[in-house]
């Protein structure tokens, strides 16, 4: 049985992957290895690259003038922060963020911080940078917090908004690259049980 089961994805994720044996760790592999085998790819490197390209120039109309800061939503935000960082030519700062719902509860919950902002806030504008809008409760909280804590904007960017038939508590991002549909999507910064994030393209798990 493969590892993509949802549940055992959360479980996984929560207990943390160095509590595992060697023999689970290579089971996660084998079943890593056989997933991307047989993922769908829905956008290649090529279209992904020209979605950032796009996403830049968006960035630069509005933000040009404003001297943000951008912030790094962790893990998954490395990847879409370091390719959009050479393409935005005018002054900016850099720090990270690293919040979590999952902690040692695997069905979510409170925000948990792992790292705040090392830079202050205060009537800066702010640029979050994630992977992906799935159903906005953590970058939702990470943009109150920010604002919480005297930003005057905060604009929101992600790689991927993933179309949902229910509600989101972020309805959409200020910058958003490509849409996909409600599927397990990994690939540039978006992980299958920890691997893949450095996939380049954007795949989904084969539906059976």
């Amino acid at each position: 049985m493969l590892y993509h089961d949802m549940l055992t994805v959360l479980a996984v994720k929560s207990m943390g992957y160095i509590t595992l044996s060697m023999n689970e760790k290579k089971r996660i592999i084998t079943d890593a290895e056989l997933v991307l085998s047989k993922a769908d790819l829905l956008y290649s490197a090529e279209e992904v690259d020209a979605a950032f390209a796009r996403l830049a120039e968006e960035m630069t109309i509005h933000l040009s003038d404003k001297d943000p800061l951008v912030l790094c939503v962790m893990l998954g935000g490395i990847v879409p922060t370091g390719i959009l960082l050479p393409q935005l030519s005018f002054p900016l700062q850099l720090d990270y963020v690293h919040a979590t719902r999952y902690h040692s509860n695997p069905s979510g919950g409170q925000l948990h911080w792992v790292k705040k902002p090392g830079k202050h806030l205060v009537d800066r504008t702010i640029l979050l940078v994630d992977d992906i809008l799935d159903e906005g409760i953590t970058l939702s909280a990470i943009k109150d917090d920010c604002l919480q804590a005297g930003a005057k904007a905060v604009y929101t960017a992600v790689l991927i908004d993933k179309i949902l038939a229910r509600e989101k508590c972020l309805p959409r991002a200020d910058f958003t690259g490509l849409t996909v549909p409600d599927r397990y999507i990994f690939g540039y910064g978006m992980d299958y049980l920890e691997y893949h994030r450095n996939c380049p393209g954007i795949y989904a798990l084969r539906e059976s």
